[in-house]
């Protein structure tokens, strides 16, 4: 059955959502993130190994729990959009949105007519239940999250402009490749890369949009939630996975 997006309710109240990315195309470890309470699950189809069919097993596993099923997709590919939406994403991030023009295009491809250009199978479909859910094509554009990616600085200048554009949830600031817009890529000890981040900051909180982020050396997830951002993509499985193994590793040979 079609359900309400937890994670969109929370942004219209003003919480804070705590999500985890899944890199590993594991339809088990989404599982095990979504049962430990995340907030929501960010299925990385730009980077990573998944396909769409491990992106599925992906959805199918999250939907057993309240954790909001997010996709990044590879590019702003109105035809990929359309596939995981139809296999039921409860939320679409986009990477590498420059300019309003692409904003519009990425929104127009998650967003049925008149309000887009999305194509239309919800008679069908995974995401209206196969059909059954009858009301899906009268609510779906209200329920799905759609979260555009700033990741370089001409994003940066842009944000005004790429934020008036009808139908964004939240904005979502990419520390790593903003560094690299300026040819610094994590240098984060750098003064410019530091101005050019606090920038990228101040320009999706003064937009009135939701601002999204990741931690890196330059904001923790607590340093994240204190500076207003709303939805805060921490954990990630890889990460979790391998600190969780050197750690075991680390007690079990300081034990010799």
């Amino acid at each position: 059955m079609f359900r309400e997006n937890r994670v969109k309710g929370r942004l219209r109240a003003g919480d804070p959502s705590i999500g985890c990315w899944l890199s590993l195309g594991s339809a088990a470890a989404a599982e095990v993130v979504a049962a430990t309470g995340y907030d929501f699950a960010v299925i990385d189809h730009e980077h990573g190994p998944g396909t769409l069919a491990d992106g599925l097993a992906m959805l199918r596993a999250l939907r057993q729990t309240p954790c909001t099923g997010v996709v990044r997709v590879p590019s702003n590919d109105a035809v990929y959009i359309k596939r995981v939406l139809d296999l039921g994403a409860e939320g679409v991030m986009v990477p590498s949105i420059d300019t309003p023009e692409q904003a519009r295009a990425a929104v127009a491809a998650c967003l049925y007519p008149p309000r887009g250009a999305r194509g239309a199978a919800y008679g069908v479909v995974r995401a209206s239940a196969y059909g059954t859910a009858e009301d899906y094509a009268a609510r779906a554009d209200d329920e799905l999250l759609v979260i555009l990616q700033i990741e370089s600085a001409a994003a940066v200048e842009a944000v005004p402009d790429i934020a008036a554009v009808p139908g964004i949830d939240a904005l979502f600031l990419g520390p790593y490749d903003l560094s690299g817009s300026i040819g610094k890529l994590g240098r984060f000890d750098d003064p410019e890369v530091r101005r050019l981040l606090d920038r990228g900051e101040r320009a999706i909180l003064d937009s009135g949009l939701p601002y999204a982020s990741l931690p890196s050396p330059l904001r923790s997830p607590l340093a994240l939630k204190q500076a207003g951002c709303r939805l805060i993509a921490s954990g990630l499985d890889v990460v979790l996975l391998r600190e969780a193994a050197r750690a075991d590793l680390a007690a079990l040979r300081g034990g010799r």
